[in-house]
């Protein structure tokens, strides 16, 4: 597609996502709608970057001038315009978010009335209006523009009852990433009973991302071990990723938490048909530490859109990436930070665990990732020669080990990723297999 990726229509604010776009997209999704229902009714929510509300604007302008009632949730969290465009009654929501890139990119979601992203026939239609090459009539009179801040409340509360737990007692650490869980993270935490120590709460348009939040988790590494508390949980821009820290200031990553939920469901005896669902990047570690618990995975292509697909076709509960990116489907149709804070947090209330014994049994192997640019990437990876070789590294770590190559999906380039026993193991198959990838370019 031309404008929308795997994650909404992103890009470089004011360069590649402008505020006619917004415009175009919000008259649009009230046109649209319109067919069907006599005011449309969507919802919008916005991270804290500077431009969200340039675009935040724009969405509801051509929403209210094409006949329909913008609702805005201003700041929050993806998640929760997802649970809202479901829970009440809402025809689409729309998220203005970059997630976790710097804050002089945007995005814009689309999510449909299910709180699932929208389907690419619909989003193709989309770029078709946008480039005039779609033309839908427009309603008589306009629509209005509503403060919702109710809906974000009713996420809130609804978060509030999920653990079966009180977290009084507990010192919890959060880092908001100067995004958009600063609006909700603590106060769902403060309604449970935690001792809350929050840190990277105070956004000024151009600070989400930087040196904080899941993309940089070593400032909460620090901070949990200097203060003591019992573990920490840091978010990404837009709140749909969660990374761990124990009391230890140890990282715990998704398929850290992947695995602690999963034998924990296990044990509960809720896991459904005793599976796991993770991608093609999840860990050998991973794969070996479910095992030896009895429980199966599911492995996908790279992409939470990918997790989601085979988790809602099968029946399965729990699913995610490394990026701390986890589909919980008993609560939510994706994957939501806080809420996987919240889980978490309340597993180690009822096991009485310390945070690092959650994880007792997981060993990570030493992974390693490199990108390599290329002329041709399709061309190389269908290359029979780079098949063989991917097969004969592979069988010479004999299950010790592995070799993965893939294309990326937006960018000219090859991502080797090499897991081992030692980090020298690693390196060596990655300079052999940098040494082959030259020789076919």
């Amino acid at each position: 597609m031309k404008y929308f990726g795997t994650d909404g229509f992103r890009g470089r604010a004011n360069e590649t996502l402008r505020l006619e776009h917004a415009v175009k997209i919000g008259e649009f999704l009230g046109r649209y709608f319109a067919k069907t229902t006599k005011v449309p009714r969507i919802v919008i929510g916005k991270d804290t970057r500077i431009s969200s509300y340039m675009l935040e604007y724009g969405l509801a302008a051509g929403i209210a001038s094409s006949g329909g009632d913008a609702y805005l949730m201003h700041v929050t969290t993806t998640p929760s315009v997802s649970y809202v465009t479901k829970n009440n009654g809402f025809n689409c929501g729309v998220m203005i978010t970059a997630s976790h890139n710097p804050y002089h990119d945007n995005g814009i979601k689309i999510i449909n009335n299910n709180g699932d992203k929208m389907g690419d026939e619909f989003l193709q239609d989309i770029e078709k209006y946008i480039d005039g090459e779609l033309e839908l009539s427009c309603a008589e009179e306009p629509g209005r523009c509503v403060d919702y801040l109710t809906g974000r409340n009713s996420y809130i509360s609804y978060l509030s009852t999920i653990p079966k737990n009180s977290f009084c007692g507990y010192k919890i650490g959060l880092d908001c990433a100067n995004g958009a869980s600063f609006a909700i993270a603590r106060n769902v935490f403060s309604i449970l009973g935690a001792d809350v120590f929050i840190m990277s709460n105070q956004p000024d348009g151009r600070n989400i991302n930087v040196d904080c939040g899941s993309t940089h988790p070593e400032a909460l590494q620090k901070y949990v071990v200097e203060n003591k508390l019992d573990i920490g949980f840091a978010f990404d821009g837009d709140a749909d990723r969660c990374l761990v820290v124990d009391e230890k200031g140890r990282l715990i990553d998704g398929d850290g938490i992947m695995y602690i939920i999963g034998t924990y469901l296990k044990e509960q005896g809720r896991l459904n048909k005793n599976t796991v669902v993770a991608t093609v990047m999840s860990n050998i570690g991973l794969h070996r530490a479910l095992t030896n618990h009895g429980i199966k995975i599911v492995t996908t292509d790279v992409g939470d859109k990918y997790v989601a697909q085979e988790m809602f076709s099968n029946g399965y509960c729990i699913g995610g990436e490394q990026s701390g990116h986890i589909i919980l489907s008993e609560h939510a149709c994706t994957g939501d930070g806080i809420l996987t804070a919240i889980t978490l947090a309340d597993i180690l209330v009822q096991t009485k665990n310390i945070a690092s014994a959650l994880t007792a049994g997981l060993d990570i192997f030493p992974q390693k990732l490199k990108n390599i640019k290329v002329a041709d990437k399709n061309r190389i990876m269908s290359d029979e020669k780079v098949k063989e070789y991917i097969d004969k590294c592979n069988a010479e770590f004999g299950g010790n080990g592995r070799l993965l190559l893939r294309a990326s999906g937006t960018e000219p380039l090859i991502r080797i990723m090499v897991e081992a026993e030692d980090e020298a193991a690693c390196d060596a198959c990655i300079a052999k297999t940098e040494k082959m990838l030259s020789e076919l370019m």
